[in-house]
């Protein structure tokens, strides 16, 4: 007799939603200027299936780590311009890494020290910490107070749609230092006097903006095709 190898209706759902997560994050990764490829963004359920699910059918999010690294564009729009005679300015960006969490609750300050000791050790720049549910404001505080590191905290649920990729969403554009320089000479602004956009925002934090950058936003108009507009962020 033939071994029944379909999985429960839970699991093919678990499943599901965890993909979706999965191929935001890489688009994630991909538009913010990381080095991954077209494969892994278009990662079928199927595929997806097979390398990440155990015999149940479940999710082993145990074996869900990304690691990337930035492109020379992304290396680029992260470098602040030098001075004449002075030496180049390392860019301030790195490889990053992607954790997620597999505990179903109670994820705290134990978990988020590990996880920090973790990116600290194998000196990655940006650590992306992915939970099922909310995380305590300690471990959020923990979190983002990595010496010389930058963490970030998501939760499965606020990755399942790529909301940068809605309709009505217009298209955030990281400036680089030496545009952000060249912006606010040709309108003669400080760049307190800009519009501005928390880090909190949902695109902020999917675009990983740093408070002090400025994006350019460039949304539809009937009558001039496209325009763009410019937040500070803080």
């Amino acid at each position: 007799m033939d071994e029944d190898h379909s999985t429960s209706p839970e699991a093919d759902k678990e499943t599901t939603r965890l993909w979706r997560t999965w191929r935001t994050v890489f688009e994630m990764l991909q538009d913010r200027g990381y080095e991954v490829t077209e494969d892994e963004v278009q990662i079928s359920l199927d595929a997806f299936r097979a390398k990440y699910c155990n015999q149940l059918g479940y999710p082993d999010r145990d074996k869900m780590k990304i690691s990337a690294r930035p492109t020379e564009a992304m290396l680029a729009k992260y470098t602040v311009p030098s001075k004449p005679g002075s030496s180049p300015a390392a860019p301030d960006c790195g490889t990053v890494y992607v954790e997620f969490c597999p505990e179903t609750s109670g994820v705290g300050t134990k978990h988020v020290r590990a996880f920090n000791h973790f990116v600290d050790e194998q000196n990655f720049h940006t650590g992306i910490f992915i939970t099922q549910t909310p995380i305590s404001p300690s471990a959020v505080r923990l979190l983002t107070s990595i010496p010389g590191r930058i963490g970030e905290h998501f939760q499965e649920q606020d990755l399942l749609v790529n909301i940068t990729r809605h309709e009505l969403v217009p298209k955030h554009v990281l400036l680089s230092p030496e545009e952000k320089i060249q912006l606010l000479k040709r309108y003669r602004l400080k760049e307190t006097q800009l519009p501005r956009i928390q880090v909190s925002d949902p695109v902020a934090r999917y675009l990983g903006l740093r408070r002090g950058q400025v994006v350019k936003i460039i949304r539809k108009s009937e009558t001039a095709g496209r325009y763009a507009s410019y937040r500070w962020v803080i």
